[in-house]
């Protein structure tokens, strides 16, 4: 299929959003089906991230922008749409939409990872609930909610201020929690959620995982809209703030991690090998996310949005493109990769029921190479783009209010 920019040229003029914002959103929905991709299709993927080659690293590796660029940038939108609407309509907007998005979560995105209405047989028939991106994001619009009242000052002040210290927590509220969390109250472990993966199995039927950490995602959320004043400035100096404060976070990372003090639960490990050192020291904690993590992954994010307004063509479109559907996009990326991957199966000589899972449970032998997941992800782009070339003139030309929520 050709891409042309006549074709995407409709769906990437809308009034009230900026292309850049929209590119690097677009980016990182890309980059996101990478990793899925690679979850879904790589042989032993879950065995092999354990001991990973350089290559596979850094698969996985370019994919931590996606989930701080979608959270930072779902809060600059919203802080974007104080001009236009009031603090109590936004603040609806946001609340509904929160509550859309974790509903969404629990139900309609849990049963496309793992094709298992009826419950997971390996997990006894249970119904797994996996607390993922659109998960924080939806709490986070929650908080953000009420927080907006406060004013975007405020909201960036206790946005930074949580981004940078919530690390203190590491000693004292690691990323598992002790065996006594398991027999607690709910309060109790949705408390230990904020700071660290949990899992909650409800009686016979339900086993939830909380593997998004609350607490900085809120705090991302927060910053995104507390500096959204930053892109209604002038295109030269929000260019110029943009390229200063990625070099600055960039540079930060350098220095916190090579100090090993402060930013990240795991310092960096020095050994004579230098694939492994430079593994170590790109290797951030992402449950939850670092100070470190955040620092190099927003910082790079920043960088590439200051460029992002200059540049031209197809490939800019076909992401402004993306990135006005993002949600649209993630929902049906995930069934495609699933249907996929049971088609797959099957030519491997595997059965539907063995492939109708989660993919951790998929059977041993089954798979591609590394190689055979970068196929599979293009197929899928080109697989998806009409229907989101569709979607997106959709939103372009249409005021329903039912498509603000998708």
């Amino acid at each position: 299929m050709k891409i042309t920019t006549r074709d995407l040229g409709e769906v990437c003029k809308h009034p009230y959003r900026l292309s850049s914002i929209d590119m690097l959103r677009g980016l990182a929905i890309v980059l996101m089906a990478i990793d899925h991709s690679r979850n879904f299709f790589h042989a032993n993927g879950t065995l092999a991230m354990l001991h990973p080659t350089f290559l596979l690293f850094l698969t996985r590796w370019i994919t931590n922008f996606c989930a701080p660029v979608f959270v930072l940038l779902a809060g600059t939108s919203a802080g974007l749409m104080t001009i236009r609407k009031s603090p109590r309509q936004l603040g609806w907007l946001l609340f509904t939409r929160g509550l859309w998005l974790i509903f969404i979560e629990c139900v309609l995105i849990s049963n496309g990872w793992d094709f298992s209405p009826g419950g997971i047989t390996e997990l006894g028939g249970r119904y797994l609930i996996v607390l993922q991106v659109i998960w924080a994001l939806g709490v986070s619009m929650l908080v953000l909610a009420g927080a907006q009242f406060l004013g975007k000052r405020t909201c960036l002040i206790i946005g930074a201020i949580i981004l940078l210290g919530h690390n203190m927590l590491d000693p004292i509220w690691p990323a598992s929690g002790p065996d006594w969390i398991f027999k607690a109250s709910p309060t109790i472990r949705l408390w230990v959620a904020l700071h660290s993966q949990m899992s909650w199995q409800i009686g016979s039927w339900v086993y939830i995982i909380f593997l998004y950490p609350l607490l900085p995602w809120i705090g991302v959320m927060l910053v995104g809209f507390g500096s959204s004043t930053l892109f209604t400035l002038p295109e030269l100096q929000r260019k110029r703030f943009l390229i200063l404060i990625g070099l600055g976070m960039i540079l930060a990372f350098f220095v916190l991690r090579c100090a090993n003090i402060y930013g990240d639960p795991h310092p960096a490990q020095w050994g004579s090998n230098l694939t492994l050192n430079i593994i170590s020291f790109l290797d951030v904690t992402k449950y939850p996310p670092s100070l470190d993590f955040l620092l190099i992954t927003l910082g790079p994010a920043a960088i590439f949005c200051a460029y992002a307004e200059n540049m031209n063509g197809w490939l800019k479109s076909a992401l402004v493109m993306f990135g006005r559907v993002p949600f649209f996009f993630y929902v049906l990326h995930i069934y495609l990769l699933h249907a996929l991957a049971v088609l797959l199966g099957m030519m491997q000589g595997f059965t539907f029921s063995q492939m109708a899972t989660s993919f951790i449970f998929f059977p041993k032998g089954y798979g591609l190479p590394l190689i055979g997941v970068y196929l599979v992800w293009f197929l899928v782009l080109l697989m998806l783009y009409p229907l989101c070339r569709w979607f997106a003139k959709v939103k372009a030309h249409r005021q329903d209010w039912w498509l603000s929520y998708l």
